[in-house]
């Protein structure tokens, strides 16, 4: 094995050593590809193919990336491939000139040409280009996959999504459809009047989420400070400014694990309207995900993993405590202290630690036994204070708080509240996360007195919300993990 292994990679060298010395011997005769500065692109693949009718002896210049090429004599067929897709291209030697066709015939799949031509149609029924000039416009120096075992190797295709991307046709269209969201997304908040604006990434303070950040330091003001795990509190401040409905969509960084739904460094969206709450939140949010899937995947039923969800029926509403009576039977609202729900916890094999009360156990509970029951879109409402320092407080019931996270196939979709705008009681949450923090919780969020003295200054009643970009595009591309909707995901260093 290891002297085949040794033999292919003296096969590889060698193909690697005739491409270079076929670059010195164009740069020789003055032909050097890498001094070529632009070439007048007309029309993309999928442009001919689809309008052959009205474009049939038209002459247009095309551009891309050389997948295959079959030569015959005095005439080759090769096939070009850009953005939209890959088209055929038909060179002859008579119509491009006995020394342009001489040097055709020694470029390599991978190079990147320019052919302008007339399009036509071949004998077998193959919309093509009928070149009369080929120019070289880029000399591949390495060798693509072979073809029909493409890159599969999964490591390889995130660190080198460049190659994944020319060998994978449905990467690009992942990615393609990944911007067609975001696009949308944009288009649904204008059509609300929403406002986007741009936070800061370096912030002293990381707060508005349970998360560890990333440290560094800055230099200039020798200050050491944070990589933002949130976009909330500098979007809040913009509300107290008067700005009524703002929105950022974001990288954000959270110091943790890998795994298929997580990536430390991430995007993420956040909104806050001013004079709503989180039901105004639920009605935003149903309606925008059923514009998305109907206008990025052309019906309001997608299916992901093999399993059909409905966006177009109304999504299920239900509260934390009920969600939990319904899938293990205890109810919540009935058990009396910290004691009691450590004492359920016991007997129902949830871990939880010295420090959590009946709220933390309240959230176990739900994450141990409700979360996998919930596939269909599905809004749990109204979770415990004690999980929640930056909501408002249910009027009718204290110990919750007016709050929704919404579920879709598993996975927690997005998070919702009624903004705390009273700084009095929002002091007391701080003061209660940085005792959390003393006691051993990392993602403990710390007293912000700037973001304090905003809302002393008057924050109106809120909504806000914050969606995993990067989910809802796996949900929507109908993607296995995180990584495969991310262009470069994080990855341990080969050195390592």
């Amino acid at each position: 094995m290891a002297e085949q292994k040794n033999v292919q990679e003296q096969d590889v060298n060698q193909l690697l050593k005739v491409r270079r010395e076929k670059l010195e011997n164009l740069q020789a005769e003055g032909k050097d590809p890498f001094q070529i500065t632009k070439y007048d692109v007309t029309c993309h693949s999928m442009d001919i193919k689809d309008n052959f009718d009205s474009m049939e002896g038209q002459e247009v210049s095309i551009a891309g990336r050389m997948m295959f090429k079959r030569v015959m004599g005095k005439a080759s067929f090769c096939n070009v491939q850009d953005l939209k897709g890959s088209i055929q291209a038909y060179v002859a030697r008579d119509e491009i000139g006995e020394d342009s066709y001489k040097d055709f015939k020694k470029y390599d799949v991978g190079d990147i040409l320019g052919i302008k031509g007339k399009v036509f149609k071949t004998k077998t029924g193959e919309i093509s280009v009928h070149a009369e000039s080929v120019t070289l416009l880029a000399k591949s120096l390495q060798i693509l996959p072979e073809k029909y075992h493409g890159l599969t190797d999964t490591d390889t295709r995130y660190r080198q999504r460049y190659v994944d991307l020319i060998m994978n046709e449905d990467v690009k269209a992942t990615f393609v459809k990944r911007s067609k969201i975001i696009k949308e997304i944009r288009n649904f908040l204008d059509g609300r009047g929403f406002m986007e604006v741009e936070t800061p990434m370096l912030v002293s303070n990381a707060g508005g989420a349970a998360a560890r950040p990333f440290d560094t330091h800055y230099n200039a003001l020798n200050e050491d400070v944070k990589l933002r795990i949130s976009l909330e509190l500098y979007l809040k401040r913009l509300i107290v400014g008067g700005l009524e409905r703002v929105y950022e969509i974001g990288r954000v960084f959270r110091n943790e694990g890998v795994d298929t739904r997580h990536n430390p460094e991430f995007t993420l969206m956040e909104l806050y309207q001013a004079y709503t709450d989180y039901e105004g939140m639920m009605e935003l949010t149903e309606s925008m995900f059923r514009y998305l899937a109907e206008t990025v995947c052309g019906t309001s039923k997608i299916t992901y993993n093999g399993m059909e969800i409905d966006f177009g029926k109304p999504f299920e509403r239900i509260t934390m405590n009920d969600c939990i009576k319904k899938y293990t039977g205890i109810d919540f609202d009935t058990v009396a202290d910290d004691a009691a729900a450590k004492a359920l916890a016991d007997e129902h094999h949830v871990e939880y630690e010295d420090r959590h009360t009946k709220g933390d156990i309240i959230n176990l509970f739900f994450e141990e036994f409700c979360e996998e029951k919930l596939i269909q879109p599905t809004f749990v409402m109204d979770h415990p204070l004690a999980i929640s320092p930056l909501t408002k407080k249910k009027p009718s019931d204290p110990e919750k708080v007016e709050r929704f996270e919404l579920f879709i196939n598993t996975w927690e979709m997005c998070n919702a509240y009624s903004e705390l705008n009273d700084p009095i009681d929002q002091r007391e949450r701080f003061a209660a996360q940085d005792a959390a923090f003393a006691a051993g919780d990392e993602e403990a969020n710390h007293t912000d007195e700037d973001f304090l003295n905003a809302l002393a200054v008057g924050m109106p009643p809120t909504g806000g919300i914050g969606y995993g970009i990067d989910r809802l595009v796996m949900l929507l591309t109908d993607s296995p993990a995180i990584r495969d909707v991310l262009l470069f995901p994080t990855m341990k260093s080969i050195d390592k």
